[in-house]
């Protein structure tokens, strides 16, 4: 079986925290299972998958922005399906699909299912899945759908209406599109569920589909004609055109913690990073990402979070409000998590004659190297501050360590490997000084 998750997502709903490239589902803020570090919600569904046993391979459908995320939280051993724009639901399945069929060579026959990355939920949501794949097999249904039980006439979801059973399978009727609380009332006395976004069908019917848009020999055709399919969900393209689709329900827990009103309910901290809590405020979560102290005195029902992208305060029962607000504030992103480690912005400016400054404090996991690279429009100078490591400028290899300091002219060819874990500082200066002005190289370590 081929599960394929969906990473997409703006960041904008857990800001300060997420961003474009750390998007809420990389977060580490769950407890993990083995009461260690904490796992974000990608890594928690991955394991639940795997301790399942079923036997699934695992490809992620993501953006470029988050590939370097998906690679460092989950390993070597998810595929991973980028694609070149963001053009909604249909289009990203699709693309998965193809890579599955071409890339990967798995037969028209294979069973997929695709799912979110991101639903916090218990074991028997994948044995619902497992049922899906099975219904699939056995030819009970084109395509499956699960449905899972409301526990309130909500207007965020969309809804499966039911209409009776036909070889042990649920038929769907019709679907409805997030209705206001009355219409979801009068659809949950229908007996209608909650669309949970997660689909099963064999891979040689959403090739059918997808090859009505885009056709190719390679894969690499495929994504290059990419903005070719229509910018659409899969739900109003394909689920709502099918004329022979089952449901599968599902009764057990499942949330979607898309705010922090929902994410704190589970996070057994209340306080992250640098924080002091007194004793005399009730329900306020913390989390401190600046390094510098952050003291919460007498706070009520609150949600605090402080990142290089911003700070917010915003009652628990107002939280829902952030993301009309943070997609005013949208800037670059100032921390994101790369295949070789972490950056940090701590400073940015820029001149009335355009003149621009940028300072990063870069780390460089152990055995872990940047690309080979060069810029257009700025100079850089790096303060190494911890670890070793060997740098490449031109060509010329020198070792590198704590209080050394090189200089990267404009047009140079430059890189980095860590021996240690190994931090700098780099300051940029120039012009337009963002992370699109790279031109990559190959280079043999």
């Amino acid at each position: 079986m081929q599960i394929i998750l969906l990473s997409g997502g703006s960041g904008t709903r857990l800001w300060p925290l997420s961003n474009d490239a750390r998007s809420k589902q990389f977060l580490r803020l769950l407890p993990s299972a083995d009461g260690n570090l904490p796992e974000s919600m990608i890594q928690r569904v991955v394991r639940q998958l795997k301790s399942t046993g079923m036997d699934v391979n695992v490809t992620v459908a993501t953006s470029a922005s988050q590939q370097d995320a998906v690679t460092t939280q989950l390993g070597k051993d998810v595929s991973i399906v980028t694609e070149p724009s963001r053009r909604n639901t249909f289009p990203a399945i699709c693309l998965a699909c193809e890579y599955l069929a071409k890339q990967r060579g798995c037969a028209d026959d294979e069973i997929v299912v695709v799912m979110p990355c991101d639903p916090f939920t218990e074991s028997g949501y994948f044995d619902a899945i497992q049922k899906m794949a099975e219904a699939v097999a056995k030819d009970a249904a084109s395509l499956m759908v699960m449905g899972i039980t409301p526990t309130y006439p909500s207007q965020k979801y969309g809804y499966v209406v039911p209409e009776g059973e036909k070889n042990g399978i649920i038929r769907v009727k019709r679907f409805t599109e997030k209705p206001d609380v009355a219409t979801a009332e009068k659809l949950i006395e229908e007996g209608a569920k909650w669309n949970g976004g997660v689909f099963a069908f064999r891979l040689g019917y959403m090739i059918d589909i997808a090859e009505k848009y885009v056709k190719g020999q390679t894969f690499a055709e495929i994504r290059e004609n990419y903005d070719e399919f229509p910018k659409i969900s899969f739900d109003y393209e394909v689920a709502e055109k099918a004329d022979n689709i089952g449901m599968i329900p599902f009764s057990g827990e499942w949330k979607d913690l898309g705010t922090w009103n929902t994410l704190t309910d589970e996070l057994e901290i209340k306080a992250y990073g640098d924080v002091t809590l007194d004793g005399t405020g009730e329900n306020t979560h913390v989390f401190n990402e600046l390094g510098i102290p952050m003291m919460c005195i007498g706070t009520q029902n609150l949600v605090i979070a402080a990142s290089p992208d911003g700070i917010l305060v915003t009652e628990k029962s107002k939280s829902e409000n952030i993301k009309k607000y943070a997609e005013v504030l949208k800037t670059r992103p100032m921390f994101e998590e790369r295949r070789w480690g972490t950056y940090r912005v701590i400073d940015h400016t820029e001149s009335a004659d355009g003149f621009c400054s940028l300072t990063k404090h870069l780390t460089l996991n152990p055995g872990c190297a940047l690309s080979y690279q060069r810029h257009s429009c700025r100079n850089e100078i790096w303060t190494f501050i911890e670890g070793e490591g060997t740098f490449v400028l031109d060509g010329e290899r020198r070792h590198v360590r704590q209080g050394d300091t090189v200089i990267i002219p404009m047009g140079a060819k430059h890189t980095l490997k860590a021996i240690t874990r190994l931090s700098f500082i780099e300051v940029q200066t120039g012009s337009n000084l963002i992370e699109e002005d790279i031109e990559r190289f190959e280079f043999t370590w």
